[in-house]
């Protein structure tokens, strides 16, 4: 795959492309120091992380201003999408949630150096943020979905929507999800993984 054409159907500048370069090199330099992501997805970070993450864009509405991602940690999706957005949306904000402070760290460096204006970090675990209708809800490779409801449930209004990368066990969370939430859900599946999904989730309620 050709990274650099993949990237150009999103309509993303040159400078825009080399503003994740150099999120890429910091994440590889952060790596050395901490587990941020394994070894072995460092080496296909355009595909695996860069784009699974970059896909996102096109399901988050044009009148966006608030956006929340849970348990950032290594900073995907939300590094990458605010990167993006900074150029196409900027008067959106970004909210990072991660509760482990070391990773705070790494992604306050990042967005610091990557002059990332439009991202507010938390070092708070998400249950304890109070916050109330959000935009637009991301998470990849935190919790279960029943989990990230419940979570996003508490800071959602009636036009929220969440945006959550899946894998493979996507039907048996659904299941389990739905077992006490109701929502309205789209599963797209993922350009860059033949295993995984985006759900977009909206009108999350909780069963009564």
């Amino acid at each position: 795959m050709d990274i650099t054409q993949e990237l150009q159907k999103y309509d993303v500048s040159r400078e825009t492309i080399e503003k994740l370069r150099a999120f890429v090199s910091l994440l590889q330099e952060w790596n050395t120091k901490m587990n941020l992501v394994s070894k072995n997805s460092l080496t296909e970070v355009w595909l695996r992380h860069i784009l699974d993450s970059l896909q996102l864009i096109q399901y988050i509405p044009a009148n966006t201003e608030l956006l929340l991602d849970i348990g950032s940690g290594a900073g995907f999706p939300a590094v990458v999408l605010a990167i993006v957005m900074q150029e196409k949306m900027p008067n959106a904000k970004w909210i990072l949630v991660e509760s482990i402070t070391k990773k705070t760290v790494y992604l306050n460096d990042v967005s610091a150096k990557l002059g990332l204006k439009n991202v507010q970090i938390e070092n708070i675990r998400v249950e304890n943020l109070k916050l109330r209708n959000i935009n637009v809800v991301t998470a990849r490779a935190v919790a279960a979905l029943d989990v990230l409801c419940g979570y996003a449930s508490s800071m959602s209004g009636k036009n929220t929507k969440c945006l959550f990368l899946k894998g493979k066990t996507y039907q048996e969370e659904l299941q389990k999800a739905r077992e006490k939430w109701l929502f309205d859900c789209i599963t797209h599946q993922n350009i860059y993984s033949d295993d995984g999904v985006l759900l977009e989730i909206s009108k999350l309620r909780k069963r009564k």
